[in-house]
């Protein structure tokens, strides 16, 4: 592989401060801290570091999609600041799939990081790659490409990948063999037996594993709630082949940018059908475009066509693959609701396949997005009329497997909300496990893994008290490791990504967007002769989003009337700076808006001296 990054960095210290802990003490000797940046208590954002001695191995880098409370952010990223505050000891940043909860945090953090390695299968360090390219930074990283059967040194780890199936080729679980146990991390997994565009799950690396002593499983838990087995892609490539049959007029499905396995179901189908197929979505565009280049999807090249000429064909020949199942406004699908695309105008006789489910949070816009298309006269397929989506997470039944294959002693289910953690400890339990070797636990806590020193005498070893000795269950081995949960809590902030801004959108910023979005702003510009004190003429008003000015004449007179009444009778000999003045009278102009409309609109003096 290729040289690992960074040099070793002195012990951690703790250190006093007001604000929340970044660091969590010096390191014992024998001692493995992991602890999750994101991904818990949540869908997204994924992030989970490994530390043991001077090293620090880094899983996933992803981002989370922000809801409705938090207007106008692009992205949320996990809360490095553990890891920058310590980025020489970090020696690889491991990648299970390139999802963008797995990836996306990449570009915006890896520099904050230090520019460690990352190593990544061969499509998922491609798309990563491609991301890097757009800001500039795929001179600076270097990005190692493995497959399932190599084992990887990243500092003191040894990382044993696996072949598991997902909704995007290329996707592994990782072995990661410590020097006090062994660690089996699930990345995003289902049993599939019959996949599409993708070989089966390796199960038999998941049982040796298994067999030799596992101390850890953190694994995915995000369908821990549904009962039975994950559906194959399979049956939902037939239904999607049917679907296309059925059709009388043009058929526009919209997927994920990067759910391969899908868009080569929709290839498939439209081949079958007689259909051409035309792409609307820039990821969806770049994404394909690699896929081909590294053979992971299959088509014949005559069978696409532009999406300007895609009018040129019957209806009934077309097929139109586009991004934007999750109602976001500025996607292909979303300009087509508002038929505000420049190619495709949605009508009578054309079918819509939602090929996805809504991400928590998202199902008022997916909702918004379904409305808008019935109106225009398309008929809407989506997952609850016919099975044209299946999640690429395990079941219940699939969740019980991979217990029963790595039969960890310490189990941390990871990749979900609250409730989905906690539904996929109750599944451990019925296996056998018991609740105090299960961690259900939030982004910033730390479990400790310490190893009980052993007393030596002469040759010999005497075992640290309480140890039973090997015999032939693999777990033995670990009898003599104690697991806790530490007090101290590193930050789990969520840091906002506004356009090229990380972290520079915070609580605050986010309450002013909503307190506008909500009530709107009234702006007052005071215009104050510096010599005299006095205000010169009337101040100007300007409202929005709060009332409409011309059938409000009222109130903005009385606005103007009680600032200049503050302004005059202000005792400007207790005033330091203007700045009072424009606090005055934002607290009393607030006031006054509020007794008169029961409204609190965003209020912003501007004091202009002449």
């Amino acid at each position: 592989m290729a040289p690992q990054n960074g040099n070793a960095q002195g012990d951690l210290e703790m250190k006093r401060r007001d604000a929340p802990i970044v660091s969590v003490g010096k390191i014992p000797t024998h001692t493995l801290r992991v602890f999750p940046l994101g991904g818990l208590e949540e869908i997204g954002k994924n992030c989970t570091a490994f530390e043991y001695g001077p090293d620090i191995l880094v899983v996933d880098l992803g981002i989370m999609f922000p809801d409705e409370e938090a207007p106008g952010v692009d992205y949320i990223a996990p809360d490095t600041r553990f890891l920058q505050e310590h980025k020489d000891k970090i020696k690889g940043l491991v990648i299970t799939h390139a999802h963008l909860d797995h990836v996306g945090a990449i570009p915006y953090l890896i520099e904050k990081l230090g520019n460690p390695p990352i190593y990544a299968t061969e499509l998922t360090a491609a798309l990563i790659v491609a991301r890097l390219e757009e800001f500039n930074l795929d001179k600076k990283i270097t990005v190692n490409v493995f497959d399932s059967h190599d084992v990887l040194k990243v500092g003191v780890f040894e990382i044993q990948p696996f072949r598991v199936n997902h909704n995007i080729p290329d996707s592994v679980g990782l072995g990661i063999k410590t020097p006090i146990g062994m660690i089996v991390h699930t990345g995003d997994f289902k049993f599939d037996f019959t996949p599409l565009a993708q070989p089966p799950t390796e199960f038999h690396k998941i049982a040796s594993l298994g067999a030799n002593g596992v101390l850890l499983l953190l694994s995915d838990s995000t369908n821990s709630e549904r009962p039975g087995y994950c559906i194959s892609e399979r049956d939902i490539a037939k239904n999607i082949l049917e679907t296309f049959k059925n059709a009388g007029g043009r058929v526009v499905i919209s997927t994920f940018a990067s759910l391969i396995s899908r868009i080569q179901q929709i290839i498939d189908a439209a081949h079958a059908t007689g259909r051409k197929v035309a792409i609307s979505g820039r990821s969806l565009e770049q994404n394909l475009e690699i896929c081909i280049r590294l053979g992971y999807i299959n088509l014949d090249a005559a069978e696409f066509i532009k999406l300007k000429d895609t009018d040129r064909y019957a209806h009934n020949k077309v097929v139109i693959v586009c991004t934007g199942s999750q109602g976001q406004e500025n996607s292909a699908l979303g300009r087509m609701a508002r038929e505000e695309h420049a190619h495709v105008k949605i009508g009578k006789g054309d079918t819509v396949i939602l090929s996805s489910s809504p991400i928590p949070g998202n199902e008022r816009s997916v909702q918004n997005l379904m409305n808008r298309l019935f109106s225009l006269g398309a008929t809407v397929i989506y997952d609850k009329l016919l099975g044209v989506h299946v999640s690429g997470h395990g079941y219940e039944q699939d969740l019980k497997l991979m217990q029963a294959l790595v039969r960890p002693k310490y189990f941390l289910p990871v990749h979900g909300e609250r409730h989905m953690l906690e539904r996929h400890s109750q599944i451990a339990q019925h296996l056998g496990m018991s609740k105090h070797n299960i961690f259900v636990i939030a982004n910033g806590q730390v479990i400790e893994f310490k190893k009980k020193i052993t007393r030596i005498t002469g040759r010999r070893t005497a075992l640290a008290p309480g140890h039973k000795g090997l015999n032939n269950d693999p777990l033995a081995q670990y009898d003599d490791i104690e697991a806790s949960i530490l007090d101290q809590r590193l930050d789990s902030q969520s840091i906002m990504i506004d356009g090229l801004g990380v972290g520079d959108i915070g609580n605050v910023v986010l309450r002013d967007r909503q307190v506008m979005a909500q009530d709107g702003m009234v702006v007052i510009i005071t215009t104050v002769d510096k010599r005299t004190y006095q205000i010169i003429g009337q101040p100007d008003i300007i409202s929005r989003g709060f009332v409409y000015m011309k059938s409000s004449e009222k109130l903005i007179y009385g606005i103007k009337k009680r600032v200049t009444d503050l302004a005059n009778g202000y005792d400007r000999r207790k005033m330091e700076n203007w700045g009072q003045l424009r606090n005055v009278i934002r607290d009393e102009i607030g006031e006054y808006l509020f007794r008169k409309t029961e409204r609190r609109p965003m209020v912003l003096p501007v004091v202009i001296q002449v």
